[in-house]
């Protein structure tokens, strides 16, 4: 692979074989080279195809601002991400963790400080990804000399967040709120809290994650075409009668969820989630 443009001396942008314009991300891949030089592709550790992305350009013009040093930072918390969580994140990740993390590093200079609202939620709700966060922070102190606050570690964790699922970091600002109604319903029905250190409850929140990725992508749904006739599922029938208060609380986060956000669950989806309570109650 030849290169076309240097970016910086951990980014350049490549023709490959069939004429695909690429960025390729990697530790030293630009370093000492010049346009029309080969890469050693032991360093590559990101490829982006300019073609398939939205905002391609968005992403040059990131690489070609953003210093060296926090390009390295980010390629390393994203690398890590990947290694804790075992699971494939969406490549936007790169590009909004660099654009965020300059911006917060160049704010913490100045002394200025973003709080985050939602710094419990994200603790109790996205464990993981908040310890991803507290290494990002630990990374940002020992490259930079900069103490960041617990609450930037909150912010970096709702971007693997929205890396897992997919979606835009604003959206996942709602369904933190949606897991909070949730696990809030669950609490005040059975009159106790739970243990959140629990791989029940782990499960439960995870589950909640994604659930609520389909509760707000499918706003359009209506009682036509998702509402199903609970009492055709065997399973649920059994599920409702030896789990009756798992059952009676999932009746609750199905009106609920019916009359906040217009989207009606479906049997298989009041299952899960009456299976999802009926083993947390158990590991309480």
């Amino acid at each position: 692979m030849v290169i076309n443009k240097i970016l910086n001396n951990n980014a350049v942008i490549i023709f490959d074989d069939k004429g695909k314009e690429l960025v390729i991300m990697g530790k030293g891949v630009g370093y000492g080279k010049r346009n029309g030089d080969t890469i050693d592709q032991t360093k590559v550790t990101k490829k982006f195809i300019l073609s398939s992305m939205e905002y391609p350009y968005h992403l040059v013009e990131i690489l070609s601002s953003i210093p060296t040093k926090c390009i390295e930072l980010c390629d390393d918390i994203v690398q890590y991400a990947k290694q804790k969580l075992s699971m494939k994140l969406d490549d936007s990740l790169y590009i909004s963790l660099m654009d965020h993390i300059s911006t917060s590093i160049e704010r913490q200079k100045e002394g200025g400080q973003l709080r985050n609202k939602l710094l419990w939620e994200i603790k109790n709700f996205y464990k993981s990804e908040y310890e991803i966060g507290l290494y990002g922070i630990d990374m940002i102190k020992k490259r930079y000399g900069l103490t960041m606050p617990e609450d930037e570690a909150g912010f970096i964790a709702l971007h693997i967040v929205s890396a897992e699922i997919s979606n835009d970091i604003h959206d996942i600002y709602e369904i933190t709120g949606f897991i909070q109604n949730i696990t809030n319903i669950v609490k005040y029905h059975f009159k106790c809290n739970f243990d959140t250190n629990s791989h029940n409850y782990y499960y439960f929140i995870t589950y909640l994650k994604f659930f609520g990725h389909r509760v707000f992508y499918k706003k359009s749904n209506n009682k036509s075409n998702n509402k199903t006739n609970i009492e055709n599922n065997d399973l649920l029938n059994i599920i409702k009668e030896q789990y009756k208060e798992s059952y009676l609380c999932t009746l609750k986060i199905k009106q609920f969820i019916e009359k906040k956000y217009n989207y009606y669950l479906d049997e298989d989806e009041i299952l899960y989630v009456t299976i999802h309570i009926m083993k947390l109650r158990k590991g309480k």
